[in-house]
């Protein structure tokens, strides 16, 4: 609206308030051009050329003084935007060509004109408004007006409008995370933001179901595998103590293992809800758990500490993390840094760390490294994986570089 109004009053200006203007200008400089003639075919001894300023002052609207002969005065000096002035000089210039002074400044609604002429001084006074469009601000107020009170219900629409858009995206991002629908987001504004709006509260639904339905599936199916596995349990209880049991109890515990672990992956933590979760508290138990394993673990935490996550999936995604590092190095480094925009916890060690071609497969479930770093060493390959999930869920991400211990570096990053 605004570049629309500019462009009209920009041609306005060059072509309808120009032109005008050097049509009646043009108009004046004639009517002058012919009292000059006059004064000139028909010269007046005496001087007084009564008969020329009657005529001039009845005909023409001119008020024409013939003087004697006298020098012009300074040049005023030249007006930044003044129309008038310009287009004036221009026809005077170019219909008379004689040495000639004029005053167009100030409210006044008469502009002088003085053409300095062999035995006379003509000085001459001319309505404003015949040599110049004066009226055309009218036009202008009236554009500027309209175009405000458009602009105002522009803006007021539009802010109707956007409005749902913005609770829907605020809602798409909370799902997102996790978190809850929001109590004021309701199905409104245009037919294409309710459709929008409705999808969306459709898809959610069917997200949910199908979790749900994942969750019960999976309860079904850990219940019946934890009972077969309670009864070789049993089985082995009753055999007599040989190397042949030790073996079957380490392959029954593996198994319980690889369990837990493909059922944590497939279930994930989707069912939990947001609630805050104090940092320090969790530094301090993996602080706890290092020094047990006789490993160092140095922390940090800038910012609050308190955060909004869903608790038992972020404590497991860092815990992960954590028994990595301390896995495959003797120094781990924990370091947290909480702003107004974004958390971000890294998990450094000196181990020996991963080959950036490697890095990104590292996340894929049931991929180990049979080099120096085998990852889950002992387990299913699934810790990075979960916990990539985890921090994706919470709508960020985990990347790996180089640490500055020599090892292997790991940064979460989640909206804050």
């Amino acid at each position: 609206m605004v570049l629309l109004q500019s462009v009209v009053a920009f041609v306005f200006m060059e072509r309808h308030w120009q032109t005008v203007t050097q049509r009646l200008s043009a108009s004046v400089v004639q009517d002058i051009s012919a009292v000059i003639d006059m004064i000139q075919t028909y010269p007046d001894p005496a001087g007084e050329y009564a008969e020329v300023t009657r005529i001039a002052r009845e005909r023409l609207a001119l008020n024409v003084l013939v003087l004697p002969p006298e020098p012009l005065p300074a040049p005023a000096p030249k007006p930044f935007f003044n129309i008038l002035d310009g287009i004036l000089s221009e026809e005077i210039t170019r219909q008379i060509n004689r040495p000639f002074w004029i005053d167009t400044l100030g409210e006044s609604r008469i502009v002088e004109i003085r053409i300095q002429l062999p035995d006379h001084m003509l000085r001459i006074f001319a309505p404003r408004n015949s040599a110049y469009a004066s009226n055309s601000h009218i036009f202008l107020l009236w554009m500027v007006g309209t175009s405000l009170v458009l602009i105002l219900i522009a803006i007021l629409f539009l802010r109707n409008q956007i409005r749902p858009i913005q609770k829907l995206a605020q809602a798409a991002e909370g799902f997102g995370r996790g978190q809850p629908m929001p109590p004021d987001f309701r199905v409104r504004g245009a037919s294409e933001v309710r459709r929008a709006s409705l999808a969306f509260i459709q898809m959610r639904d069917r997200i949910e179901r199908q979790i749900e339905q994942r969750t019960q599936m999976l309860n079904g199916v850990s219940h019946d595998l934890r009972t077969v596995l309670t009864r070789f349990r049993l089985q082995l209880a009753l055999l007599e103590e040989n190397e042949d049991r030790q073996e079957l109890e380490q392959d029954v515990d593996e198994m319980g293992r690889m369990l837990e672990g493909y059922l944590a992956f497939a279930k994930g933590e989707g069912g939990e809800e947001v609630g805050e979760l104090d940092l320090e508290r969790v530094f301090a138990r993996f602080e706890s758990e290092a020094s047990l394993k006789g490993r160092s673990l140095e922390t940090d935490l800038v910012g609050d500490p308190r955060i909004s996550v869903r608790p038992d999936a972020f404590v497991r995604c860092l815990g992960n993390l954590v028994a990595n590092a301390l896995r495959h190095g003797n120094a781990v480094r924990l370091s947290a840094r909480h702003d107004d925009r974004w958390l971000s916890v890294s998990v450094e060690d000196d181990g020996p760390g991963i080959e950036p071609t490697q890095r990104e497969d590292v996340f894929k479930p049931f991929v180990r490294l049979d080099e120096a770093r085998n990852i889950d060493a002992g387990g299913t390959g699934l810790g990075l994986a979960i916990a990539r999930d985890v921090a994706r869920s919470h709508g960020g991400d985990i990347l790996l570089s180089e640490s500055s211990l020599g090892g292997l570096k790991a940064l979460v990053r989640i909206p804050a």
